[in-house]
């Protein structure tokens, strides 16, 4: 008998964020189990779901809570998925617990931070559309086989400072989608059973007829997750 799945949004449900409203019509045909975290709840529990997604919406009511999750599915092979603020949080979780950079923050937090890793964007991409080109052979490219671009929505106005682009570049992260102008827009963890945050918001695009191909492929991770643990322990990544 296939494992059902147990899914945790993590985020802090608003009327002002678009893609809240768009997961509450989406979710009942993810297949799965979904409870939505806000970010001031979030314990060393979240172990025990089968995947993990860090929803837009920063800055979040608890930047802990948030990161805590981040940090939970890296080093526990938990799949991973973050979209805007999400993939904003989890570069700041790997520079923090990865890179030592202890002091990187998004400057929503903290306008004079020492090391400002999350900056407002050259342009706004609230409401916009992009161009989104994949890195070859990454798992992010994987997700649209044949193709090496796709056009993406955003709904983002901050994004990585192109300061510290080369020292996420020193460890095992792997930039896997940038824009006409070679910013990062997605980022990956090639040896995690599934890590992908990006810029880009698939939920914004979905319907429940047509989800967005990267939440597939992140579902069907979860579903291998689940598969797994019913079989035993499983264990965790570095």
């Amino acid at each position: 008998m296939t494992t059902r799945p147990r899914l945790a949004l993590v985020g802090d449900r608003s009327d002002r964020v678009p893609s809240h409203a768009r997961f509450d019509e989406l979710v009942p045909h993810f297949g799965v189990e979904v409870d939505w975290l806000p970010t001031a709840t979030v314990t060393e529990a979240i172990g025990a779901y089968d995947g993990i997604w860090v929803v837009p919406g920063s800055p979040y009511a608890s930047q802990s809570g948030a990161l805590l999750a981040i940090r939970t599915a890296r080093t526990a092979g938990i799949p991973y998925l973050g979209t805007c603020g999400g993939f904003q949080h989890a570069l700041i979780e790997y520079s923090r617990n990865v890179l030592g950079i202890e002091d990187a923050e998004d400057v929503q937090y903290d306008a004079e931070a020492a090391t400002p890793l999350i900056v407002p964007l050259a342009c706004s991409l609230v409401g916009e559309t992009a161009p989104l080109h994949f890195a070859a052979g990454s798992r992010l490219a994987a997700v649209y086989p044949g193709r090496d671009s796709a056009v993406e929505t955003y709904h983002c106005k901050y994004g990585l400072n192109p300061v510290y682009e080369d020292a996420l570049r020193s460890g095992p992260l792997r930039i896997s989608g940038w824009d006409a102008e070679r910013a990062p827009r997605a980022i990956e963890l090639p040896d995690h059973p599934f890590f992908i945050g990006s810029l880009f918001q698939p939920e914004l695009s979905s319907s429940p007829a047509d989800i967005h191909p990267l939440i597939r492929a992140f579902l069907a991770a979860v579903q291998v997750r689940a598969d797994l643990r019913e079989r035993g322990p499983v264990t965790a990544t570095k």
